[in-house]
Parts: structure tokens; C-alpha cells; sequence
């Protein structure tokens, strides 16, 4: 099986996304976030992580974030949106987002890698990949790609991670709901997996109650997609990959505009960085999981 256009394998995208994903998330956990946004005055957990994800579509309302994050409450979004706006202007939490990209990237990579041919080579070709997505339909990949590309090159790299990253979000919410996930069968069942949170962190993240969590396995159940241990049944997997497929159908478009040499060189270069910031901790040991 191939790609939209044919020219590259299956899975060739993801595997170019994945690590460059690794890349662009540890901000979401890092204690440089933490200050940046507590400096400005945001300093509640989930105040800090939907205002920085959000600031790139301006002041806007509750309404829209949660229908472009698709998985979070709408509670939890309207607890912060549009109040945060009164605390910190957008541009100035995109200004404090970049300024912990740095830090956060300095720390886990090293100055030496911050500063190497390599990381300026991956930042090149993920522009390059990123000038191939389309803002159709993708609200979060539209709103960041109006924001400037950042000089330095390991900033540009992350910019262009978060390119790429929420140009697959916007295309696997249009698969989600094809399928007939709402947002928490949709979280559960890729818990599932063992690639997605914890219950622990879809509480403290997307502001789920343990009894909503609950329920959605007890949705999932009468479908069929889980087992009563809460492991993905044969059905369950199936879907998981039909979903991984669709969305890998709908965000060809990068990865053929780059090219297989360029998408091979990028995958190369990408998990090597993931592979450091992992080894130097980026993620809290508690993060994935099942249950």
C-alpha cells in the first residue's frame, strides 16, 4: 500500500513525524514553560498549557479551541478561555512559548547540538516539508503557520516541528470523527495502545473526571473495541490502524513535498534528537500508560 501520490511507503510520513512530535512536546513539560508563563502571571498547570497551544489563534473564545483540540472539556477550555487574554496578551505567551522552546531545547540537547550543522540541516528540511501543507480545514496548523519563522535554527526546528505536528492533529480530528470517537473513547483507546497518557495526566491535561474515563471504557466495551482488563481487542486494534491510516493519508502532503531523500535525512536526523531529549528526561516517568 502507498501514499496519496504513490511515491513514498506507507508509514514513511509517521515515521518522520514521530520523532520531530518528541521534539516540539517538551516544552509542554518542561520547567521552563512553568517560568515563562508564571512570569507573566499564568501559572495554573492547565492555564499554561491551553494558553500556550492556543495563543497562535489570537483572543479568541472557549467555542473554537475546543472544537480544534477536540480532546480536552469544554469546562476546562472556558475555566481559561478567554480570561487567560486578560491576564497575558496571545502575542506575549507566543513570545514566552518561544523563549522556553529555547531554554528547554538548550538544556536537553546541549549547547554543541544547538549550535551543529545537523540541527540547522533538520531545520531546513522541515520547512521545506512544511511549505507542502495545506490550511483547509486544519485550524491549528493554519494559526501557527501565520506566525513568523523564528532566526535561530534550533527555534526554526521547533517551529517547524509544530508545523508539521498540528498539521497531523487537524487531519487525525478529521479521522476521529469519521470514525465515531468521541473525545474520550478517542483518548482511551489510544491509552490503549500504550502511546497515549495515563488516566492520571488525562485528568490533570484534558480535565476528564475518573467516572467520564470510566464510562468512555464502558462505551468502548459495548463496541467491542475493549476488553474488560481495558486492553484494545482484535477490533479495537484494527480500528487504531485504520485511524493511524487515514491520518497518515491526509498528511502525505509534507512528506511527498520534501521528497524520500529529504524525508529519510530528516527521519534520521529528528530521532536522533528525540532520542537525546528523552535519555536527558524531557517527559515525566508517568506520562504513558494505560489506566
Amino acid at each position: 500500500m502507498t501514499s496519496l501520490t504513490g511515491s513514498l511507503p506507507e508509514y514513511t510520513g509517521r515515521r518522520c513525524y514521530q520523532p520531530l512530535n518528541t521534539l516540539h512536546a517538551t516544552v509542554y513539560f518542561s520547567p521552563e514553560i512553568v517560568r515563562e508563563m508564571g512570569a507573566l502571571g499564568i501559572e495554573d498547570f492547565a492555564a499554561v498549557n491551553i494558553a500556550g497551544r492556543t495563543a497562535a489563534l489570537g483572543r479568541v473564545g472557549a467555542g473554537p479551541v475546543t472544537a480544534a483540540f477536540y480532546n480536552y472539556t469544554h469546562e476546562r477550555i472556558a475555566h481559561h478561555v478567554p480570561g487567560v487574554w486578560d491576564i497575558a496578551a496571545p502575542q506575549d505567551v507566543l513570545a514566552a512559548r518561544l523563549r522556553a522552546a529555547d531554554g528547554t531545547l538548550r538544556r536537553l540537547l546541549g549547547e554543541d547540538a544547538v549550535a551543529s550543522p545537523e540541527t540547522a540541516e533538520a531545520a531546513e528540511l522541515a520547512l521545506r516539508a512544511a511549505e507542502g501543507c495545506g490550511r483547509g480545514g486544519r485550524p491549528m496548523y493554519s494559526a501557527h503557520a501565520d506566525l513568523p519563522v523564528p532566526e535561530a535554527p534550533h527555534l526554526a526546528l521547533w517551529h517547524a516541528a509544530t508545523l508539521l505536528r498540528e498539521h497531523r492533529g487537524d487531519g487525525h480530528v478529521m479521522a476521529l470523527v469519521r470514525a465515531g470517537l468521541d473525545p474520550v473513547e478517542a483518548l482511551l483507546s489510544h491509552s490503549a495502545t500504550g502511546g497515549g497518557m495515563s488516566d492520571k495526566w488525562l485528568v490533570r491535561t484534558r480535565g476528564w473526571t475518573v467516572e467520564e474515563l470510566e464510562a468512555g471504557r464502558e462505551r468502548l466495551r459495548a463496541r467491542g473495541l475493549l476488553d474488560g482488563a481495558g486492553e484494545l481487542t482484535e477490533a479495537g486494534k484494527a480500528l487504531r490502524e485504520e485511524l493511524e491510516a487515514e491520518t497518515d493519508r491526509l498528511d502525505a502532503a509534507p512528506y511527498e513535498h520534501l521528497g524520500a531523500a529529504g524525508v529519510a535525512r530528516l527521519t534520521e536526523l529528528g530521532s536522533a534528537f528525540a532520542k537525546a531529549v528523552l535519555m536527558a528526561g524531557a517527559f515525566p516517568a508517568d506520562l504513558l500508560g494505560n489506566g
